[in-house]
């Protein structure tokens, strides 16, 4: 199959005829149907097909128990509304890759693996990367039996309900020690190529960012009839919190967003008793990222007391800084490279989107691939890739796996 016809196919899987966008979350139906595509895909290769204990589905082109693999890949799952890109563009871009290798009468000497990862963005548990963090061993047990949806189902009922077994999953030192080498090519999350005149790009790091619960306890009352001086309302100090996570985030050169809201009891006559907001904030280092969130958290709980509002604040989850591979890396700006024109260097960015190339970096060498995204929007129905750069796209993750598995 080309790269056109399976994107084709995997296009309509989870799309929302309302928004347009995608609604691929974990252990849902429309999860199922990308495992199915995945499933398939490996079938017609003659590829070897294995689901981990964490639930990330694998695809093998020579012995998958063997050391040393070059593995690649990415998600299939999506952000409440997201973009056809983020993620699935790795997964088919590397099934295409070895099409292209193939053709190529590509010689391989390594073990090639693809992989889908599990619940990467966490739409539905509240916690990304799920799948890599439990691989990795950066979420335990218990803490992945406490994940619990927006319905009360936690992740063990999901993925049981799924027909997967919850008792198996945990870190797979085993399985990691097998990779030598994992190479995600993802869209980029920006415009920074497109600025630039690139097609394609190569990460050098992850910016440091994490995901923080407010929560603003206050006092139920009707909205018609108690008087503004005696409310406790606790809609008044989240709103006041969005507005001051903005301007932290301006002082310092990070981002902050308060993407998502739970309100009890959540009527229109009715003054809140608990206003519940999520904050994801991303910094260029550590200090910066430090300094907008206590910033934020200090205005809070101003804004609260002078409310008679209560507020609890959690850190829900957080990653450092993650520098990739310097030798991989640079592995992959030689190879693609310009013979023709030294001068034409493939760019290094920095990304302040989290993937489980990032989780996996701690324990084996990793590296990404960027494809050019126009408008830069992302987490979006308005996601792009222009489907030329998609082909670029293969190409360059043909070399590069052609550099590093084959002869």
């Amino acid at each position: 199959m080309t790269f056109h016809s399976m994107w084709a196919e995997l296009l309509p899987v989870g799309r929302s005829s309302a928004s347009g966008g995608y609604r691929r979350h974990a252990w849902t139906g429309a999860d199922a149907d990308c495992r199915t595509w995945f499933r398939e895909q490996a079938r017609t290769r003659g590829l070897t097909y294995e689901v981990d204990r964490n639930g990330n589905q694998w695809a093998w082109l020579g012995d998958h128990a063997a050391r040393d693999a070059v593995v690649t890949g990415s998600h299939l799952d999506s952000v409440p509304d997201g973009g056809a890109f983020d993620g699935p563009l790795g997964v088919v871009s590397a099934f295409a890759a070895l099409d292209e290798l193939r053709g190529r009468g590509a010689r391989f000497t390594r073990p090639l693996g693809i992989v889908n990862f599990g619940d990467e963005e966490g739409a539905r548990f509240g916690l990304a990367c799920v799948g890599s963090r439990l691989t990795a061993g950066a979420l335990t047990v218990e803490q992945a039996h406490r994940l619990t949806d927006g319905d009360g189902i936690t992740l063990p009922q999901a993925m049981e309900t799924a027909g997967y077994d919850p008792d198996a999953i945990g870190p797979d030192p085993e399985r990691l020690a097998r990779i030598g080498a994992f190479v995600e090519l993802h869209v980029e999350q920006g415009r920074a190529l497109d600025l630039s005149g690139a097609r394609i790009g190569i990460a050098g790091a992850i910016r440091p960012h994490g995901r923080w619960r407010f929560s603003f306890r206050g006092e139920a009352n009707h909205a018609g009839t108690t008087r503004l001086t005696d409310r406790r309302d606790p809609m008044l100090s989240y709103a006041e919190t969005v507005l001051a996570a903005r301007r932290e985030a301006e002082l310092a050169g990070a981002v902050a967003t308060f993407g998502k809201i739970d309100v009890e009891p959540n009527g229109v006559n009715a003054i809140p008793s608990l206003v519940r907001g999520w904050l994801d904030s991303r910094a260029a280092d550590q200090e910066s990222l430090d300094t907008v969130v206590t910033g934020i958290e200090k205005a809070a709980r101003e804004y609260a007391a002078a409310h008679g509002v209560d507020l609890d604040v959690e850190r829900e989850s957080f990653t450092p800084v993650v520098e990739f591979d310097h030798a991989l890396r640079d592995e992959l700006a030689r190879i693609l490279g310009s013979d023709t024109e030294p001068d034409l260097k493939v760019p290094v960015l920095g990304t302040g989107a989290g993937h489980d190339a990032g989780i996996l970096s701690g324990r084996v060498p990793t590296a990404m691939l960027f494809v050019r995204n126009p408008t830069g929007v992302s987490h979006s129905p308005a996601e792009y890739a222009a489907e030329d750069d998609c082909v670029a796209g293969v190409s360059a993750l043909a070399d590069v796996l052609e550099g590093l598995a084959c002869t």
